[in-house]
């Protein structure tokens, strides 16, 4: 791919983008409005899965294809759903207390942990100046919490642990990729919480108090699995480093919402904070297109692994 078709991105690719944040965005403010309800937040995350492997099992019409099924390491397939499941149960949990924007600012921040913990976990050793670029997110994290200031709390530390499990998730996601099917990476994904979490329903169950929310849980699995899909099918049409801006907007939506349905806005620490870890990822999205282009004889491979990292 040369360089003028990297750039040549297609509309319907950066709608997909949209249309993915706009999803995620339902997601989080449905998964903010039902904890603050009083339900608990693993419940909530094992609907969310529950509902995702119905959606998944019916998009991909399991009862044709079969290779969803089949996989070379189930012990890593579960390891994987549960960092997921971790990172959603953590995300949830840390929205009982912090703004949408909050917690969306440092997620924003896994890109640059997933290239610290890259080389020692994948042999990836990134170099001096995305270690500047990851120094300089975390500066970010830092002036959104501002530990040592009354800003820091326990939702801040579910924001940091919904993070962190999601970029193990990543890293797991990326050695697997080359033993296991894309199919049974995203079915056992949801099938593993699903499983594994279905025996503390009984003790964390609770029925949602009002109509609105009992159509806010049960629209959680298609916000989170038609949102992955859009994503996945968006990167069908272009390269990571061309939609790389794009999700980013997601903060946008996340400020809307939460000012429409909860009447809050971000502060100015918050804002800053977010700016600074937006520009720091941005920058490793660049490091990596550049050294893509250094490299023309595995562009694809190049891309394959940017994706992964957004």
């Amino acid at each position: 791919m040369s360089a003028s078709d990297d750039r040549a991105t297609p509309l319907s690719a950066i709608l997909l983008v949209f249309a993915t944040g706009i999803l995620f965005t339902g997601l989080d403010t449905g998964a903010k409005y039902l904890v603050l309800s009083g339900m608990s937040a693993p419940f909530i995350a094992w609907v969310r899965f529950f509902s995702h492997l119905l959606l998944v099992l019916i998009l991909f019409r399991s009862w044709h294809h079969t290779a969803m099924f089949r996989f070379n390491s189930l012990p890593q397939q579960i390891l994987r759903g549960v960092f997921l499941f971790g990172s959603t149960v953590f995300n949830f949990a840390a929205l009982r207390t912090l703004q949408l924007a909050e917690t969306t600012s440092i997620f924003f921040f896994a890109p640059m942990v997933i290239t610290a913990l890259a080389g020692p976990l994948l042999g990836e050793w990134a170099g001096w100046r995305r270690w500047m670029a990851v120094l300089v997110g975390f500066v970010g994290v830092l002036v959104i919490t501002r530990p040592g200031f009354h800003a820091f709390s326990i939702g801040h530390v579910y924001a940091l642990s919904a993070t962190l499990s999601y970029c193990f998730y990543v890293i797991m996601t990326r050695r697997m990729s080359a033993t296991e099917n894309p199919p049974s990476l995203i079915f056992y994904s949801a099938l593993a919480p699903a499983v594994l979490m279905a025996p503390a329903v009984p003790f964390t169950a609770s029925a949602p108090p009002t109509a609105v929310a009992w159509l806010l849980l049960l629209s959680l699995g298609f916000f989170g699995g038609f949102g992955h899909w859009l994503l996945i099918q968006a990167y069908r049409q272009a390269s990571a480093t061309a939609l790389a801006p794009y999700p980013y907007l997601q903060m946008v939506w996340m400020m809307i919402s939460g000012y429409l349905v909860f009447g809050q806005l971000p502060d100015g620490w918050t804002l800053v904070g977010a700016a600074i870890i937006v520009v720091s990822g941005l920058y490793i999205v660049h490091r990596e297109h550049r050294l893509r282009l250094r490299d023309r004889s595995t562009p694809s491979a190049e891309d394959s692994e940017l994706a992964k990292k957004l």
